[in-house]
């Protein structure tokens, strides 16, 4: 029985072996798709936060103000092509005639594609960290609006990225200090003064803000004095 089990296990694990040999070309395509498709818009700022928060949030509302100004002032707005945060980030971009994408992918909860978007810089995913590395190669900027557990996975990947080094310094905001204190705090007191598990000055590479006019500024500011250039 022992000899049945293992060998019924061996062939379902070959057959997974070869499956995952022909899976790479389907990540090579969605590389190769994503590379070319945003390598032509320009520089961009990318928007992160809840699929869930609704038209009428305060937060809602001002991902849509942040959005609109910073595509006047020439930067395209990159999502994750989804209802909430996303298309709010979206619907400024589209209100200012600016460039808008969205790099969806396909959830079984949550996820649809908003209607805000340029339909030649929509681009569908199947996994995660092809979709990751788009959002990162070409952004001018990270701004982290008030979300859930993806929002928060996006945030410290893009935390390290920035704090190792791993492409050019870049501005990363999050926008809404009574929702963001509590994390910095807990970094902060934990992280760095407790265990000392990161060093001081990491956190001064993130920007709290609550307004617009803020957020706005800080980029406009940065960008007088730094080159704009894909992240690596």
């Amino acid at each position: 029985m022992k000899d049945q089990f293992s060998s019924l296990k061996m062939r379902d694990w070959t057959e997974t072996k070869s499956h995952s040999s022909w899976q790479i070309f389907k990540i090579m395509a969605e590389f190769v798709q994503g590379f070319e498709t945003l390598a032509r818009i320009g520089p961009c700022v990318s928007i992160f936060g809840s699929a869930r928060t609704q038209p009428g949030n305060k937060y809602y509302e001002l991902a849509v103000e942040i959005s609109r100004r910073l595509a006047e002032e020439g930067f395209g707005i990159i999502t994750g092509g989804g209802p909430g945060i996303m298309e709010a980030a979206n619907k400024g971009a589209h209100a200012a005639n600016g460039k808008s994408v969205g790099l969806n992918i396909q959830l079984p909860f949550e996820q649809t594609s908003n209607l805000y978007i340029n339909k030649d810089t929509s681009i569908d995913f199947d996994y995660f960290f092809v979709r990751k590395v788009m959002f990162t190669k070409y952004s001018q900027g990270f701004i982290m609006m008030p979300g859930g557990w993806g929002t928060m996975d996006e945030f410290f990947e893009v935390a390290t990225l920035i704090q190792t080094r791993k492409f050019t310094q870049t501005p990363m905001v999050c926008v809404g200090t009574a929702y963001w204190s509590g994390l910095f705090n807990w970094m902060r007191e934990t992280m760095q003064e407790g265990e000392h598990n990161i060093s001081p000055g990491d956190l001064e590479l993130i920007r709290i803000f609550d307004t617009a006019d803020e957020v706005v500024e800080y980029f406009s500011h940065f960008y007088t004095h730094n080159k704009l250039q894909p992240n690596f």
